[in-house]
């Protein structure tokens, strides 16, 4: 019996024409005629049809009409899937970490869960000075934190009284805001800078300051905070902060488009 002389595995050549096909299909909304994609590609018609229509069988196409073609469905399966397993902590330690060896103080990053938020990450070093740095899976209250409050100011007046009502506001500090008018103008400037602040509300001797992190949709889902001792938090460190912050808010889908949605 002669060995068959069709190959195992696909061609490369195919593999390559049909992510071409892909990026014209994803160039325009609309669909897009058979004629045209061929034309823009370089393929010839028969071999444009013969590749769509086989990715049309696994969904990555849709025939909307005869002769016309756009992406399917199954790339938007796909790209959630993707979206799902995309941690962002995973996203953030390297950043996190690069952050921490220029400014050499603790870096923590957290996420809001109900009336708390949780430290789920930290980049720090034992040089830091810092005697009372939060551990990993500790919670603190939102008023009371300067992440706390970046994800308190995305709620509206109505939520933000709820949650003075149900917290009561409690303090843990002389310098905590317990009373609900100055949390308000608190949450205010918060909404209007971008970033917060902690000034020894949640520990004596600790400051903090906190820019957020956004996905793909500008929803806040994350923050990262720098912790200093009182007398040594630097302004100057505000930027590399911000800076940090946009890269992995980039790194997770997020566009600046969104901030004006």
């Amino acid at each position: 019996m002669r060995k068959s002389t069709v190959p195992a595995t696909p061609n490369i050549q195919v593999i390559e024409r049909m992510f071409t096909l892909i990026d014209v299909l994803a160039s325009r909304e609309e669909a897009i005629s058979l004629k045209e994609i061929s034309e823009r590609t370089g393929l010839h018609p028969s071999t444009t049809h013969r590749i769509l229509n086989d990715l049309a069988v696994g969904r990555f196409v849709d025939r909307p009409e005869a002769g016309s073609y756009r992406l399917g469905m199954r790339l938007l399966e796909l790209g959630n899937l993707v979206k799902d397993r995309l941690n962002v902590r995973d996203v953030a330690f390297q950043p996190m970490r690069e952050l921490h060896k220029l400014i050499q103080q603790p870096v923590n990053l957290s996420v809001r869960q109900g009336d708390e938020i949780v430290y789920v990450e930290r980049a720090f070093s034992e040089r830091s000075g810092m005697q009372v740095v939060r551990a990993i899976g500790g919670r603190a209250p939102l008023h009371l934190t300067s992440v706390g409050k970046l994800f308190l100011a995305m709620d509206d007046a109505q939520r933000v009284r709820a949650y003075a009502t149900r917290t009561g506001l409690a303090g843990q500090t002389r310098n905590s805001i317990t009373q609900l008018p100055v949390l308000e103008r608190e949450l205010s400037k918060a909404r209007q800078y971008g970033i917060a602040r902690d000034n020894e509300e949640l520990e004596l001797g600790v400051r903090c300051m906190a820019s957020g992190i956004y996905d793909d949709q500008g929803k806040l889902v994350a923050g990262l905070s720098i912790s200093a001792p009182a007398d040594r938090l630097d302004e100057g460190w505000l930027p590399k902060l911000q800076a940090t912050t946009q890269a992995i808010s980039h790194a997770l889908g997020y566009k600046e488009s969104h901030a004006n949605t």
